[in-house]
């Protein structure tokens, strides 16, 4: 569904289904996803005694996977004339993944548009693995994170498929950067902590290597791009300094946690801040001009954050801890608003509802004394 933040009107966008990411263009109305195609079960035979366990329906039946372009333009504005049209004239399907890829899940389109990267299966990554790769197993309670796993690439203008890269591990959280063509980012994906959370590579399978290298004790999670040369992540501040369970000893604040902001050029990374109490930032972003970042935490309060100054500030609270989701936080393109999503107007204290925060007028006209010259040693 699209949702017009003005009007609150309500335009339906998919039809069929669709797997994973929803991925928008900035430079165009154009919207892509992934959708499996759905196999029609067999023909029921007159007069057969019935198979013992449960018919197949074309709920699980699935063939190859498609990515989806949708025209929102063309969409939008016969929406808005009451002239909607069936879903085949605003789709175009830009190519078929082969099944044996087992592509599905996570999807992220390149910042010239042109080309969509996403994930690959075990069977598919296991061949392009360099012979001799330790296969990492499931890490933690939760059962995830074995691989090995890969991302492809498919030409969205002509649909040719290309293998990127295979990883021992799980990934998951796959983006891409949308300033710079062909950086990608993605996760090992546990549920939880990772022995190596954060990675990066580039769109012809180069450059991989740790995003943000971390020691046993930090439980990374929430990475983020935010900047033409940032990405925003968490360091999680939320357990007992001397638990120590299926995760592992970690996620404490012995050490330094909070919101991280690494730079991807020069690897450096700055705590923006952390809240002095409680689970720590959870969810992270920030504003595309650098200026502010932003966080929740397990309380659901939103911490706005100036980088600047510093400054940390409770922006929001009172968001109800029996929600169904998190705020997830979120900046808009122009710095001056963040959207969540909240249960604090829902009557079932769960439901959720999509919000956006104005950054106060006072803040967004603040002015700040000009930086005192650094001080360089003599040799």
């Amino acid at each position: 569904m699209a949702v017009n933040e003005e009007t609150g009107v309500i335009v339906q966008v998919t039809e069929h289904g669709y797997a994973g990411m929803l991925c928008l263009a900035a430079k165009s109305m154009k919207l892509y996803f992934l959708r499996p195609q759905l196999l029609a079960p067999p023909p029921a035979v007159t007069g057969a005694e019935p198979a013992s366990g449960p018919a197949p329906t074309a709920a699980t039946a699935h063939g190859p996977s498609q990515i989806i372009e949708v025209d929102l333009g063309l969409l939008f504005a016969d929406s808005e004339s009451g002239q909607l049209k069936a879903a085949t004239v605003y789709e175009r399907v830009c190519g078929t993944i082969p099944i044996e890829w087992g592509a599905g899940g996570d999807m992220a389109l390149d910042a010239d548009e042109q080309v969509a990267f996403f994930r690959v299966g075990k069977e598919a990554a296991a061949k392009h693995l360099p012979a001799g790769t330790r296969i990492e197993p499931n890490f933690g309670p939760r059962n995830m994170g074995a691989g090995p796993t890969g991302l492809g690439r498919m030409d969205l203008r002509t649909g040719e498929v290309s293998f990127v890269i295979a990883v021992p591990f799980q990934i998951g959280h796959v983006q891409t950067n949308p300033w710079v063509p062909g950086e990608i980012v993605f996760c090992w994906e546990t549920g939880g902590k990772s022995p190596q959370r954060t990675w990066t590579v580039r769109g012809d399978g180069t450059g991989l290597r740790p995003l943000y290298p971390e020691s046993p004790h930090e439980w990374v999670t929430h990475e983020a791009i935010i900047t033409h040369d940032e990405i925003a992540l968490a360091i999680m501040g939320h357990r007992e300094p001397d638990l120590t369970d299926a995760w592992g000893r970690c996620g404490s604040r012995e050490k330094p946690t909070g919101l991280g902001i690494v730079n991807l050029r020069t690897r450096e990374m700055r705590i923006a801040g952390q809240t002095k109490h409680g689970s720590g930032l959870w969810h992270v972003h920030g504003s595309p001009d650098g200026r502010w970042a932003v966080g929740d935490d397990f309380a659901r309060s939103l911490y706005l954050i100036d980088r600047t100054n510093d400054e940390m500030i409770l922006l929001s609270a009172g968001h109800k801890a029996t929600a169904a989701d998190h705020p997830h936080p979120t900046f808009s393109p122009d710095g001056t608003r963040i959207q969540i999503q909240s249960a604090m107007i829902s009557e079932d204290g769960r439901a959720m509802n999509i919000c956006i925060i104005p950054v106060p007028e006072k803040l967004l006209q603040r002015t700040y004394p000009a930086p005192a010259p650094a001080v360089l040693a003599k040799p």
